[in-house]
């Protein structure tokens, strides 16, 4: 027997249960990790809580729980090349990935092997979130030069975003709480308060104007970019649905360039890019974990770990 945290009904974190369950096995074309740790995301608790939204990612209760992981491979199915038993990794398991052993199929799932220096804590953190923040600045086209506004500046996306904007040689004026203006001006962002009157006070820091915003929250940041001038298709969200306000662009980590991730992993390794990790619990405390997610008063990632 193993152990994976599963919910058989829709709701808060009170829903979710970790269990004993029948070890999977690696069948033909697939391979078994045993997880090290899985970072949780926004879109973890969004899906096992609210239906609707689980529908559109095909996803029905009974269900497992989370979508990042790290850990190592200990079954390799037959016709699987490139990965073998004892193989670091880390990747993606929508739906399953708060559990002793994940099995995924590396032809379909993300799954890449985690580069010496990196640890499972932080690998755990990198497949939404990385894939996200890549592909919302691409879809703005973002370059040296640009002044960015990035809404929701602190959570687990938009540190990555942060990180990567000024190193392609950005400015950032990134939107928070008060309380996280510091954590923000360590990452190289200038912090402004969210809420009304977003747009005047973006306006008095960057006088000379915004190029490019990228919402990684709702709608507030796109709206406070329209607002300043900003063209739409130099603005992108995450968040707002398939229709965003004034044509923006909505995006997601499905997006993402092939190879996005791995070159955010290699960045971590050489001291480029630093993933906060807000909070570290053990799998036993999975309704902890995912209650301060819910809160959305993070300062970067939320980890559980599997030893």
């Amino acid at each position: 027997m193993s152990r994976a945290v599963l919910y058989e009904a829709f709701g808060g974190p009170e829903v979710l249960e970790l269990r004993d369950v029948p070890e999977p096995h690696a069948g033909p074309g697939e391979v078994r990790v045993r997880v090290a740790a899985a970072g949780l995301n926004p879109m973890d608790w969004i899906i096992s809580s609210q239906p609707q939204v689980a529908a559109q990612f095909g996803i029905i209760v009974p269900s497992g729980f989370g979508s990042d992981l790290a850990g190592a491979v200990d079954e390799v199915g037959d016709g699987v090349t490139g990965f073998a038993v004892g193989d670091r990794v880390y990747g993606g398991a929508l739906g399953r990935a708060v559990a002793d052993l994940v099995v995924l199929r590396p032809s379909v799932d993300s799954l890449w092997h985690t580069p010496e220096g990196l640890d499972d804590e932080v690998a755990a953190t990198l497949a939404v979130a990385g894939a996200t923040a890549s592909a919302a600045l691409a879809a703005i086209g973002l370059r040296s030069g640009d002044t960015v506004l990035v809404g929701g500046a602190a959570g687990g996306v938009g540190v990555l975003a942060t990180q990567l904007a000024t190193l392609a040689g950005a400015t950032v004026i990134g939107t928070a709480s008060e309380g996280t203006f510091e954590f923000l001006r360590r990452l190289g962002a200038e912090p402004v308060a969210h809420g009304p009157g977003l747009a005047d006070r973006v306006r008095a820091l960057a006088p000379a104007g915004v190029s490019a915003a990228t919402d990684l929250f709702g709608t507030e940041t796109a709206e406070a970019a329209l607002t300043l001038g900003v063209a739409p298709e130099r603005i992108s969200t995450i968040a707002a649905g398939p229709n965003p306000p004034g044509g923006v662009r909505p995006t997601g980590g499905s997006e993402a360039a092939p190879g996005a991730v791995e070159r955010i992993a290699d960045a971590i390794v050489a001291g480029r890019i630093s993933v906060p990790v807000a909070g570290s619990f053990p799998l036993e405390q999975i309704r902890e974990a995912v209650t301060l997610q819910a809160g959305r008063r993070v300062h970067g990632k939320i980890v559980v770990t599997l030893r």
